[in-house]
């Protein structure tokens, strides 16, 4: 069943403690309401990218200047993931920027890192813009779990965004990393400047693809200086809250995680949105190009909770 804008809006509305109910409810129909899954995210490749995203550093159109990293080397990478198991992450993910990859070379090493981060016991996920068929079939083979690639916002605010691609680029390379059979990771950026109705119509999308994303991240936007919406104002803390309850209703089986901005909620906020319906959480101490929660934060945090960690489904 398609999901409509007015009705997503409708749920949005609800009364605050009559929506968290209903998305709890939801959660506990399909996951333990105790269990958070954990990623790392690692920025394999940085920096130089042509693309025009007005949030990101990493664009060689903004004024951020984040300097051109070239790729890691494979024992580097390998470290930091083995690190990130031992802090408790079942999943971890490799970031490339750019459109695509550049070359064939780069791409055997992603395949590479991929194989050797499973063979730690680790589920897989990359970042690495648009894929061919061919691309996503070897990355399947390789042991891929996850591919991120978020919409970013809704279709009627991507362009204010973005004019270097569509959302309907974004769109295909989904389907193609599906088609693979390649669970993916797809979400957005709140507090670029888009009103709730965006927000929720980025939601909608999402929701109404013919295979929802496996997981569903929400990013709330951090300002980097130089960026093109680095004075854009915040969303409301409530407002948050109310997009991870949605989220959950609209997409009862996705892991939905908190992700970039999580370091800017209090605790409290950040119990609401895991009562509303996050189960998932970036535990890396950097997200790419911005901070996030100091070391240990998160066990503290789940100890006073009552959460524990969700362990690799492989």
């Amino acid at each position: 069943m398609k999901h409509t804008f007015e009705k997503a809006l409708n749920i949005f509305n609800y009364p605050f403690f009559k929506l968290l109910r209903t998305a709890h409810e939801v959660h506990l129909q399909n996951f333990d309401e105790q269990t958070v899954q954990i990623s790392d995210i690692l920025s394999v490749k940085s920096g130089g990218c042509s693309e025009d995203c007005a949030y990101c550093a990493q664009s060689a159109r903004n004024g951020a200047k984040m300097p051109k990293q070239p790729m890691l080397d494979l024992e580097t990478v390998m470290e930091t993931a083995r690190r990130a198991k031992e802090r408790g992450a079942s999943r971890f993910c490799m970031s490339t920027s750019g459109r695509c990859l550049s070359s064939d070379v780069e791409f055997e090493k992603i395949c590479e890192m991929v194989r050797s981060v499973k063979a730690l016991g680790l589920e897989t996920c990359v970042t690495l813009g648009f894929l061919t068929e061919i691309q996503a079939q070897k990355l399947k083979e390789a042991g891929l779990d996850y591919y991120n690639h978020n919409v970013d916002t809704s279709p009627e605010f991507y362009a204010q965004i973005v004019s270097t691609r569509t959302i309907e680029d974004r769109i295909k390379t989904i389907e193609i990393v599906q088609k693979a059979g390649i669970h993916v990771c797809s979400g957005g950026i709140v507090g670029m400047g888009e009103t709730n109705e965006d927000r929720i119509k980025m939601l909608v999308l999402l929701a109404n693809l013919e295979i929802p994303p496996s997981c569903m991240p929400l990013n709330k936007l951090v300002k980097i200086s130089g960026t093109r919406i680095d004075d854009s104002n915040p969303i409301d803390d409530f407002d948050f809250v109310r997009m991870i309850a949605l989220a959950r209703i609209l997409m009862p089986k996705s892991y939905v995680k908190i992700a970039a901005g999580r370091n800017t909620l209090p605790e409290s906020t950040q119990a609401l949105c895991i009562f509303a319906g996050a189960n998932a959480l970036f535990s890396s101490e950097k997200l790419l190009t911005v901070d996030n929660i100091k070391d240990n934060a998160d066990g503290k945090l789940f100890d006073r909770l009552n959460l524990k960690i969700e362990s690799p489904n492989l």
